[in-house]
């Protein structure tokens, strides 16, 4: 199975859904250790996102590639979303945007697509692993993508967004070192790192989509 850009249209409706249900939960998550608005600008940013591809539809006559869906995102989640959320996801998606500029991806053109995310945060938040930051659901996410590279696309992504599940879940203990978070120093342990939750939120929305194809 490959996934094209109707499939990249439904990761961001999907995506959108996700996190309006999760809004509550991620905001109070970033009251803990942040600035207490991760859910509120996620929300926004990708009802914005969703409102131009509405305004965008896909044109017959220059089909529209898997990048091009995601440079659309990336530029939106910039100019929407407040906090380090905007940067750090926009960054995200416009570099997975330049290694996606074709019409369908296969299980190697996910991993591309994932690994060039990861770099595109870890390149504009200065971060690395074990941090508490989104890199330790990424990071992991990644890992499990690559080592599944042989399998179809759904699978890998399936794959990935199981690794970014836990580890986001495993950013609890963690004591966190970059960000807004680092600033409470042994208090931020007990804590799940917001960033880490809503990427497993995207990721598990990929999937989603993948499967609805």
């Amino acid at each position: 199975m490959t996934l094209d850009a109707a499939w990249a249209r439904r990761w961001v409706a999907e995506a959108q859904t996700a996190v309006a249900a999760a809004k509550d939960d991620l905001t109070e998550l970033d009251r803990q250790i942040g600035d207490g608005d991760h859910g509120v600008n996620m929300d926004r940013g990708l009802r914005a996102v969703t409102a131009k591809l509405e305004q965008t539809p896909p044109d017959v006559g220059d089909p529209e590639t898997v990048g091009s869906v995601l440079k659309l995102v990336a530029t939106t989640l910039m100019s929407t979303v407040g906090g380090a959320a905007g940067p750090l996801y926009g960054t995200a998606f416009l570099r997975a945007s330049k290694v996606t500029a074709r019409p369908e991806l296969d299980a190697p053109g996910v991993v591309a697509l994932l690994e060039a995310a990861l770099e595109g945060i870890a390149a504009r938040g200065h971060a690395t692993g074990g941090e508490k930051t989104m890199v330790d659901a990424w990071q992991p996410a990644v890992d499990a993508a690559e080592a599944l590279s042989g399998a179809d696309a759904t699978a890998v992504l399936r794959a990935a967004a199981e690794a970014a599940d836990a580890g986001a879940t495993a950013t609890i203990p963690l004591v966190a070192t970059k960000g807004r978070a680092s600033y409470l120093g042994e208090r931020s342990a007990g804590h799940e790192d917001p960033g880490a939750r809503s990427t497993a939120l995207l990721l598990r929305a990929a999937v989603t989509a993948a499967e609805a194809g």
